[in-house]
């Protein structure tokens, strides 16, 4: 009888014979479809929900070198190849004259997924190594040149909003820090416009979970830029926030989704701010009235918080 004559396939292994190897990398990109599905409907729920792109927009995407901006750059050119509306992008990066800095990673990486971006160099770092005292928190200064540095850029690029990295966390460790050192209930706005009305900052990623943008980013490699400038300060109470928080949720499950959710849900009726309660409507009252009232709040009532100043993500 004849032999039956062998087929290539019948020599390829079995999912069970298949190789570790194939296996480990057929998981990884599992998950990191699963992250990024996650995380780009965090990211289309944001921009949804606050009206942060529209159409013929030219969005400036502030890229540090760190997983957040990473993250956002990636899920917003991912967002804008299916939007209904079209809307540009373009990349900046500050070098900020840090030392032992080598953005050369970042260049590369931008140039090979072709993403539209210009590198600038402005030597922030020693304007605040000189301004601030040893010892003391760098955050608030290095933030302020670098918000300056960015306008001016989006100014000269035609840029109609700045897109930041900041998520949920980054949020959620403002409002403490607000509470705790300022006596103030504030967070970090989805949308904020600069005093003078000429520039519009967004934050995509407000709805996202740090953890899941951690992991994202370890699955897709980003060549990460330390900040050695922030890095030399270990003892910030935003990381102490970041802890206590960490802290709490290993006690109380769903504690960073429950207070996301606190900050959408806000009942002015039942605080205790005084020019609020003059502006307050009738319960069922002009809510675009007392919406103004608050607007109209002089600025300098209001306490601002230096540690919770972080622009630059």
């Amino acid at each position: 009888m004849p032999q039956a004559q062998r087929r290539p396939e019948d020599d390829a292994p079995t999912p069970s014979q298949a190789p570790p190897g194939g296996t480990r990398i057929a998981d990884r990109r599992s998950r990191e479809a699963r992250l990024e599905r996650r995380l780009a409907r965090d990211l289309g729920r944001c921009i949804r929900d606050f009206g942060l792109v529209e159409a013929g927009d030219r969005v400036m995407v502030c890229v540090s070198g760190g997983k957040d901006s990473y993250t956002l750059l990636e899920l917003l050119a991912r967002a804008r190849r299916r939007a209904p509306v079209p809307f540009e992008l373009v990349a900046v990066h500050l070098d900020q004259g840090h030392p032992g800095y080598d953005g050369e990673p970042l260049r590369a990486w931008l140039d090979a997924e072709g993403h539209a971006h210009h590198v600038l160099r402005e030597d922030t770092y020693s304007i605040v190594t000189e301004r601030v005292p040893e010892g003391k928190t760098t955050c608030s200064l290095c933030s302020r040149l670098r918000r300056g540095v960015l306008y001016r850029v989006a100014d000269e690029l035609g840029c109609t909003k700045i897109a930041l990295g900041h998520h949920r966390d980054d949020a959620l460790e403002t409002l403490l820090l607000n509470l705790f050192f300022a006596g103030s209930l504030g967070a970090m706005p989805p949308k904020l416009v600069s005093n003078d009305g000429r520039h519009v900052v967004i934050r995509p990623l407000l709805y996202a979970a740090e953890s899941d943008i951690a992991a994202y980013a370890a699955l897709r490699s980003f060549p990460l830029l330390p900040c050695d400038l922030c890095g030399s300060q270990p003892d910030l109470w935003r990381q102490q926030m970041k802890e206590l928080l960490t802290d709490l949720e290993e006690r109380i499950p769903e504690l960073r989704s429950s207070m996301l959710a606190a900050l959408g849900h806000v009942r002015p009726r039942h605080l205790l701010d005084a020019e609020l309660a003059a502006a307050r409507p009738p319960a069922r009252g002009d809510l675009e009235g007392f919406a103004a009232a608050v607007a109209s709040r002089p600025s300098a009532s209001r306490r601002r918080l230096p540690l919770a100043e972080s622009d630059g993500k």
